[in-house]
């Protein structure tokens, strides 16, 4: 009996030690993970969106190098030349020509240098706000410095979150020039990454799933990638031939800025409302087209809102719901980032859940062949 109880006591005792152990090895590996992700944590983003552009362009890059005889280096360092001409640099040269339209605006109003020609008749008849605007257009006419000091605050107010607006402007900008280059190396080296990928899903989901999750995975990025690049050029064209019908000068213009400005994610509304303060206030324009081409140019600043839910979904071996929710969600709580981010793990947990239901272990092999074929 001496004996048995010593064992047993013996047997508690190395079995309390391990389980000491593995919480001591626990404890320590939730320390470091912690550790690692708030060092990693402030180039968090800019590492998703540089994979974000890496996975999209990728085909392209390949087909670059194959052109280029393999040279995979060579290949991303055209392509991150390319991003940065096509994206970054008409979107500096619009921010330096709004800057100084900006500042001469404020020089003019310090010399009192401005002239606001007088109001049309016209805008008395506007509906509910016509006879104000009128007449606050008309004090401007006559005494310009009254009415800027007399709405002083209110040009604050508007002035700070235009300054708002074009830092994040430029700090988006600068996020994609940096993920541009990081996207290159990656791409350069995509061969041993994907490698590396696939290893990580089959070690998470098991190697027969890995690399389908992969597949899922790049599928999603891509949909999304490209539904936005799309939705940026079909509402530059909307946008161009309203302005085009409208008679807006330099709409082809214009219409080059709104394609730029929705491939760097920043809002059509941008251009289509000072177009559409422009209608309003040359003088050249009817109560009735004034007002249609203004509801037509505020709609298309606002289409990339409808149609990028509608194409994020294309391509990706999920339902469009999944697709629709998971860039829903994520845009909501992330931004455009959480965009992809959103669609892509919505994607993988429905294709996840799927597995599950599909391998009950009741099911029959034949049965599960059978729903795998479905």
């Amino acid at each position: 009996m001496n004996t048995l109880r010593e064992a047993d006591l013996e047997l508690e005792a190395r079995m309390s030690r391990k389980l000491l152990d593995v919480f001591i090895r626990a404890g320590l590996i939730l320390a470091l993970t912690l550790l690692c992700y708030q060092i990693f944590s402030p180039f968090l983003s800019l590492m998703v969106w540089a994979l974000i552009l890496a996975v999209t362009l990728y085909p392209a890059h390949q087909r670059l190098a194959s052109k280029l005889g393999g040279k995979q280096g060579l290949a991303a360092t055209l392509l991150v030349l390319g991003g940065i001409v096509l994206i970054v640099a008409p979107t500096a040269v619009l921010l330096a020509s709004m800057g100084d339209s900006v500042h001469n605006v404020v020089a003019s109003v310090r010399d009192d240098s401005v002239r606001i020609p007088e109001p049309p008749a016209s805008v008395a008849e506007w509906p509910v706000v016509g006879k104000r605007v009128h007449a606050l257009w008309s004090q401007a006419h006559e005494d310009l410095p009254s009415v800027v000091r007399r709405v002083q605050p209110q040009i604050g107010d508007l002035a700070r979150k235009a300054l708002e607006m074009v830092a994040g402007i430029v700090g988006t900008v600068l996020l994609f020039l940096a993920s541009f280059i990081i996207a290159g190396i990656i791409m350069a080296f995509g061969e041993s990454g994907a490698a590396s990928t696939r290893r990580i899903f089959g070690r998470i989901v098991g190697p027969l799933r890995g690399g389908e999750f992969v597949r899922l995975s790049t599928a999603t990025i891509r949909a999304v990638a490209l539904g936005v690049l799309g939705v940026a050029f079909v509402q530059a064209i909307v946008v161009g031939l309203v302005m085009m019908v409208a008679g807006v000068p330099f709409a082809g213009v214009l219409a080059m800025v709104v394609l730029v400005l929705g491939v760097a994610q920043a809002p059509a509304l941008i251009v289509t409302l000072p177009v559409i303060a422009y209608l309003w206030m040359s003088g050249e324009y009817g109560t009735a087209s004034a007002v249609l081409y203004s509801v037509l140019l505020f709609v298309a600043g606002m289409l990339d809102n409808v149609l990028k839910p509608l194409l994020l979904g294309r391509g990706v071996d999920a339902p469009m719901p999944v697709i629709l929710l998971g860039a829903l969600g994520g845009l909501a709580g992330a931004g455009i980032e959480g965009m992809f981010v959103g669609a892509t793990l919505l994607a993988l947990g429905y294709q996840i859940f799927m597995w599950w239901v599909a391998t009950h272990p009741d099911t029959l092999p034949s049965e599960r062949a059978s729903q795998a074929v479905e």
